[in-house]
């Protein structure tokens, strides 16, 4: 991040990147037991209420008409769309294919960025990006382990990077209009109707899944969902869109570590350079050119 960015919105990111990477390792051993229709509408089911208590006890009332357009997109597409699809697309492909799929998202934001949102990029976004998505691609190709690829997979990943880009580069001008909380609650309340089709299989598989395993999808609703995408909220109405997706190629980096923490999965040499790549990307990412001299000043002198 920058000097220019406050500490809390640093925070929020944090907490943001580290829940999200959290529910890799969740959705994995979930998967097992839930078909990804009948995960993503308990996770939106879960997450809807939490924050459906929080917009009454704040009494955060209804979002202006004009955060609405990007409140609904961003339900249909980034809680609704890019849950089942990313949950049904790791099914078709390997972990490494769906890496690569799926985190040309951050890509996608930035140049959504400049052309809906009219930011700029700079050198070192560009940079950084290119050498953090290597690092997500290294990580992704040396943790899978043998898999098949389907054309199915592959669209259904295009499609989850594609709509979470949207909905990102949509909430942005919705949270001019409406609080981090507001735009996250009701988003999650449309994902969460976008998908009740899924609720007669999300009751069936629900009476037949162990405990754990629904109590992971509560986690997933909760932290993940209800709580990341607030933070999230809060981290983008104070730095751009662009920067701030960048900062998820940090996702990848911790899911190595979570992998090995909670699964038990040591780490391969190529996940550790891959994380460390994440990481430098991600770094180099967050730096500002050089500011030029005004017309009339003196240039740095050099001895």
């Amino acid at each position: 991040m920058t000097s220019r960015t406050p500490v809390l919105a640093v925070v929020a990111a944090g907490v943001t990147v580290a829940l999200w990477a959290s529910a890799f390792v969740s959705i994995r051993v979930t998967g097992e037991f839930y078909s990804p229709g009948a995960l993503a509408l308990g996770r939106l089911l879960a997450g809807a209420l939490v924050l459906g208590v929080l917009l009454v006890v704040t009494r955060s009332g209804w979002p202006t008409r004009a955060a609405w357009p990007g409140i609904v997109c961003s339900g249909l597409l980034w809680f609704g769309v890019y849950m089942v699809a990313l949950n049904w697309g790791e099914r078709e492909v390997d972990a490494g294919t769906a890496a690569l799929l799926v985190n040309i998202g951050p890509v996608l934001i930035a140049l959504l960025s400049v052309a809906w949102l009219g930011e700029r990029l700079t050198v070192w976004l560009v940079v950084g990006g290119a050498v953090a998505f290597a690092g997500a691609a290294v990580v992704g190709l040396t943790t899978a382990g043998p898999g098949q690829v389907t054309w199915t997979g592959v669209v259904l990943c295009l499609v989850a990077a594609v709509t979470y880009a949207i909905g990102v580069v949509a909430q942005k001008p919705a949270l001019a209009h409406a609080s981090a909380l507001q735009v996250a609650g009701w988003g999650c309340i449309v994902g969460a109707v976008a998908c009740l089709p899924f609720a007669p299989v999300l009751v069936a598989e629900a009476a037949a899944a162990p405990w754990w395993a629904s109590a992971n999808v509560v986690y997933l609703g909760v932290f993940p969902t209800a709580v990341a995408f607030t933070t999230w909220g809060f981290a983008l109405s104070h730095m751009s869109a662009a920067r701030l997706g960048a900062a998820t190629y940090l996702v990848p980096a911790l899911v190595v570590v979570l992998s090995w923490a909670v699964l038990g999965e040591v780490p391969t040499t190529g996940g550790l350079v891959g994380g460390v790549l994440c990481l430098v990307g991600v770094a180099l990412s967050r730096r500002r050119p050089a500011a030029r001299p005004a017309v009339g000043e003196p240039g740095p002198v050099v001895r």
